[in-house]
C-alpha cells in the first residue's frame, strides 16, 4: 500500500502533517503498519480499477447528484408499493430534530458522547410502550427482521426449547433473516394460512405445537395485508404448551387495531419506519422489541435498554443503561446476540413523530388509511377481470389484486403503470406460488382520492389494451 500525500478537504485528518502527528501519537511510522497483522496472501496487489478521486467538494456533490438523478423515486412517482417499507407522510419537524448536531449519528452515544440521546431514547421507548401497551421497549434494532430474530432467541433462552413456529404468510425477507439466525441451533416449523381469508390455519398450528415449542410468531396485520382476528386463540394454543407468543406489528395500525398485549402476546416487535422515516434505498428501517417488565424477559434482551433514576442532586433525574451486563457490549463474543451500532437516530425520530401525533392522531391516521383502502378496493373491483381483494379477510393498508383473468402479467401491468408515473403493487408471483400473477398494493394517508382514481383508470386502460 503506497503512502498517499494528498489531502481531501471534505475528509478529516487527511493532511500529511496531521496523519504523521496521529501516527506518531500511536507509535507507528506509516499507515502500512496498521495493516501488518493482515497476511500478505489476503492483501490486494496492484491498483484497484476505480476512478481518480474528485478533490473538489462541490464537484463531488455534483457528480453524485448526477448519478442519483438516474433513480426513479416516490417523490416523482405515485407509489402503491409496500411489503415492508411504506410511503407515509413525514412531518418537517421530524427531519429538523433528526438533523440536530447532538443527534445526527446512528450511534447510541454514551457518557463520553451523549448530548441528550439517552433522555430522547427513553422518551421514545416510553411512547412506543404506550402504543403497544408493554412496559419494556428496546432501543432500535436494525429492522423488523432483526427484531423477530432477536425475539425468537429470547424465547429460546427463556423456555430452554429449540423449536420456533412461523407463519407461511410472513414477509419472505423477514423469514430469510430469521432462518439465518436459526442456524445456531433453532428448528423452524411452519403454519399454513387459509387461501381464502389469509388468516392462519389453527388446525395447522395445533399440529405443529409440542412440548419442544419455544415460541409461536405471527404478524398482525399480515404481510398480505389482512388483519389477523384470531390473535387470542393463537395465543391460547401456544400458552397451553408453555410456548411464548411473539407478535409482529405495523405501529401505524395501532390507533385502530388492539395492541397484541390485549390478545396474549408475550413479546411484541415491529418496524418504526411508518413513524416519521422516509423510504430509502435499502434503509429507513428500525426495529423494536417490547415485553412486560418481568425479569425473565428483561434479562434476555440482547439490546440496550434505558431507564430513569435519581441523581446525587435532590429533585434531579438522569438516564442510563438498565442491566448493561446482559449485552454484547459487556460480554463481547460471549454475548447472547451481537447488536453493534444500529439505528438510534431513527428511534429518536419515532419519538418525535409519536409526540406530534398523540393517541388521537394515531387513531385518525389508522382510520384515514382504512377508509382509503375501502374506497380503492371498491373501485378496483369494478374493473372487468380484476379481482380485488384476492383475500376476503379485512385489510388494513395493504391488499392483494388478482390479475389472472386479464391475460396480462403483473410485470407487464407494472411496466405500463411506470410509463404513467405510477409504481404499481409488489409482484407476489415468485414469493408465494398460490399468489401467481397477484400484486400487493399499499394505500396510506398520503394517497388522495385523485391518486386512487388515477390508479384505477390507468389499470382499467392497461387491462383493456390489446
Amino acid at each position: 500500500m503506497s503512502e498517499n500525500r494528498r489531502a481531501f478537504p471534505y475528509i478529516p485528518s487527511t493532511a500529511p502533517g496531521m496523519k504523521e502527528k496521529l501516527l506518531n501519537e500511536v507509535g507507528l511510522s506509516s499507515v502500512e503498519d496498521i495493516y501488518q497483522e493482515i497476511p500478505e496472501r489476503l492483501r490486494f496487489e496492484g491498483r484497484l480499477n476505480i476512478p481518480e478521486p474528485i478533490e473538489s467538494e462541490y464537484q463531488l456533490k455534483r457528480h453524485v447528484r448526477n448519478i442519483l438523478s438516474n433513480n426513479e423515486s416516490t417523490d416523482e412517482y405515485v407509489s402503491f408499493l409496500g411489503g415492508g417499507t411504506w410511503k407515509h407522510y413525514v412531518p418537517s419537524v421530524c427531519d429538523t430534530i433528526a438533523s440536530q448536531d447532538e443527534f445526527l449519528t446512528a450511534y447510541v452515544g454514551d457518557a463520553y458522547a451523549d448530548k441528550g440521546k439517552f433522555h430522547a431514547l427513553f422518551e421514545s421507548c416510553s411512547m412506543i410502550g404506550d402504543l403497544v401497551e408493554m412496559d419494556v421497549v428496546t432501543t432500535p434494532t436494525y429492522d423488523w427482521a432483526n427484531a423477530v430474530a432477536f425475539s425468537c432467541g429470547m424465547a429460546e433462552r427463556i423456555t430452554g426449547r429449540k423449536e420456533i413456529i412461523l407463519p407461511k404468510n410472513m414477509s419472505p425477507r423477514r423469514l430469510e433473516v430469521v432462518k439465518n439466525y436459526a442456524k445456531k441451533g433453532l428448528t423452524i416449523k411452519y403454519i399454513d394460512f387459509d387461501p381464502k381469508t389469509g388468516l392462519l390455519d389453527l388446525d395447522s398450528l395445533e399440529q405443529q405445537l409440542s412440548s419442544n415449542t419455544a415460541a409461536v410468531y405471527f404478524e398482525n396485520p399480515t404481510y398480505m395485508g389482512v388483519i389477523e382476528v384470531q390473535g387470542q386463540k393463537i395465543s391460547d394454543l401456544a400458552h397451553n404448551v408453555g410456548a411464548e407468543v411473539i407478535v409482529g406489528v405495523d405501529p401505524s395500525s395501532l390507533g385502530v387495531i388492539a395492541p397484541p398485549s390485549r390478545y396474549g402476546a408475550d413479546i411484541v416487535c415491529g418496524d418504526l419506519q411508518p413513524l416519521g422515516m422516509h423510504m430509502e434505498w435499502g434503509g429507513g428501517l428500525a426495529g423494536f422489541i417490547a415485553s412486560r417488565d418481568e425479569e425473565k424477559y428483561v434479562s434476555e434482551y440482547p439490546t440496550l435498554l434505558f431507564g430513569v433514576t435519581t441523581t446525587q442532586r435532590e429533585g434531579e433525574y438522569g438516564f442510563g443503561h438498565v442491566a448493561f451486563e446482559r449485552t454484547s457490549y459487556a460480554h463481547r463474543e460471549e454475548g447472547k446476540d451481537y447488536i453493534g451500532t444500529t439505528t438510534a437516530l431513527y428511534g429518536i425520530v419515532a419519538g418525535v413523530y409519536l409526540a406530534l401525533m398523540g393517541p388521537k392522531g394515531m387513531k385518525e391516521l389508522g382510520t384515514g388509511i382504512m377508509e382509503r383502502v375501502h374506497y380503492a378496493t371498491q373501485k378496483l373491483n369494478e374493473i372487468d377481470k380484476v379481482k380485488v381483494p384476492r383475500l376476503n379477510g379485512e385489510p388494513f393498508k395493504e391488499f392483494i389484486v388478482d390479475f389472472n383473468d386479464t391475460g396480462k402479467t403483473v410485470s407487464e401491468i407494472n411496466k405500463q403503470l411506470r410509463k404513467r408515473g405510477i409504481f404499481g403493487g409488489h409482484d407476489l408471483s415468485e414469493e408465494f406460488p398460490s399468489m401467481k400473477n397477484c400484486a400487493l398494493y399499499c394505500i396510506t394517508e398520503i394517497h388522495s382520492k385523485q391518486d386512487i382514481d388515477y390508479l384505477v383508470h390507468s389499470i382499467a386502460d392497461i387491462v383493456e389494451e390489446k
